[in-house]
């Protein structure tokens, strides 16, 4: 099972893009093969991050004709990162400063309207939580660049090695739980098909629902580059829960991704834990074999609760705000702080080398976290 693009043979096609010394959960590849029975489903890829979900794996895509899935989209439509190149030089990084006033919390007092029309989105009624970061694995991370693997192309998006940069990580926050309770009232974990005119309103609101998540990224850096002084330049954002067409050989397919980045977008950042390299990389290769995706992350090794009752036995919280990269971590609410602990990640390293070994990205640079923000324990709604 664990090779490069090892197959087993079910309704669809299913590939699971993870070397030997990767572990991959069984729940998961369980989860990937019932995807794989589902009516119109075509490919289920399970990339080296792959993690068991609700009802469905996470790390994964989908490609399927005549059907639609919005329980394979999730709760959170539009979810994905953005990096920004800041305007500010490593050396005067004031982490420790930083980390006891940097606050993100509430509804920003700005104009909403303005924000979400820069962006191609209208109001949905959820502006309250617009650039707010949200909970679970959503970050904001400043970083500085550890190492630049290719010069050429580190170059080629303007970045300069001696800069921070910023990762933002968050997505719809409860309007894409919204959009996907709606469907789920009505139809479960059912699919749409295609042609169908719920089809198409949903659609019509998982899109703009991702118009919103880029937004929503777009303030979160605002909000993060004003409270450390700085200004900053965006230099990619990409989604990676998402539902697209797919035209070609005179059929449309339907590609969901659950946790997988675009490989068809340009470069993508895959972030680790927070206190792990993320990975600056450029997709290689034809794409095919991954369903046009790469890994998001490192990918979950324990659930929340394995997470918390593990690690509270080894750290106290106050060691959890510091990392092995010596940055600070801004999380005052103290489960969410054992949840994502670097322990209950996998290895990063071996999650990249897994992808540049399937031939589908080469790594550009590698960044250190110097500041993580996820919660100051208190909620937008």
């Amino acid at each position: 099972m664990n090779t490069p693009s090892s197959e087993t043979s079910t309704a669809a096609t299913v590939r699971i893009i993870a070397s030997p010394q990767s572990w991959v959960e069984g729940e998961a590849v369980r989860q990937l093969e019932a995807v794989s029975r589902l009516p119109g489903m075509r490919l289920a890829v399970g990339l080296p991050d792959l993690h068991p979900g609700k009802g469905a794996p996470v790390g994964a895509a989908f490609e399927s004709e005549g059907f639609l899935y919005p329980y394979l989209v999730g709760s959170d439509i539009g979810c994905g990162m953005g990096l920004w190149d800041v305007d500010l030089l490593t050396r005067k990084a004031k982490a420790e400063r930083w980390a006891a006033k940097l606050d993100l919390e509430g509804p920003w007092v700005g104009d909403t309207e303005a924000v979400l029309a820069e962006h191609g989105a209208s109001g949905t009624g959820f502006e309250s939580a617009l650039g707010t970061v949200g909970g679970g694995n959503h970050f904001a991370e400043v970083q500085r660049v550890e190492e630049v693997h290719d010069a050429r192309v580190f170059e080629a998006l303007g970045l300069r090695e001696e800069r921070l940069l910023l990762l933002v990580h968050s997505g719809s926050r409860g309007l894409g739980e919204a959009i996907l309770r709606k469907h789920v009232d009505r139809h479960a974990a059912g699919g749409l098909a295609a042609d169908s005119d719920e089809a198409r309103e949903y659609l019509q609101r998982h899109d703009g629902a991702v118009l919103w998540a880029k937004a929503n990224r777009a303030l979160v850096a605002q909000r993060t580059l004003e409270g450390i002084g700085a200004t900053g330049r965006r230099v990619l954002d990409v989604c990676h829960n998402s539902v697209t067409a797919r035209h070609g050989g005179g059929r449309v397919g339907w590609l969901h991704r659950k946790g997988a980045a675009p490989w068809d977008e340009g470069p993508v950042v895959i972030p680790g834990s927070r206190g792990a390299l993320s990975y600056l990389v450029l997709p290689v290769g034809t794409g095919e074999q991954s369903a046009c995706s790469l890994a998001h992350g490192a990918g979950r090794k324990w659930t929340r609760s394995a997470a918390r009752e593990r690690l509270k036995e080894r750290f106290t919280a106050e060691s959890l705000t510091r990392t092995s990269f010596k940055s600070h971590v801004v999380c005052e609410d103290r489960d969410l702080l054992f949840e994502e602990a670097p322990p209950a990640y996998k290895a990063i390293d071996r999650v990249v080398t897994d992808l540049v070994e399937a031939g589908l990205v080469r790594v550009v640079a590698t960044l250190a976290p110097v500041l993580t923000y996820k919660t100051r324990g208190r909620t937008a709604e």
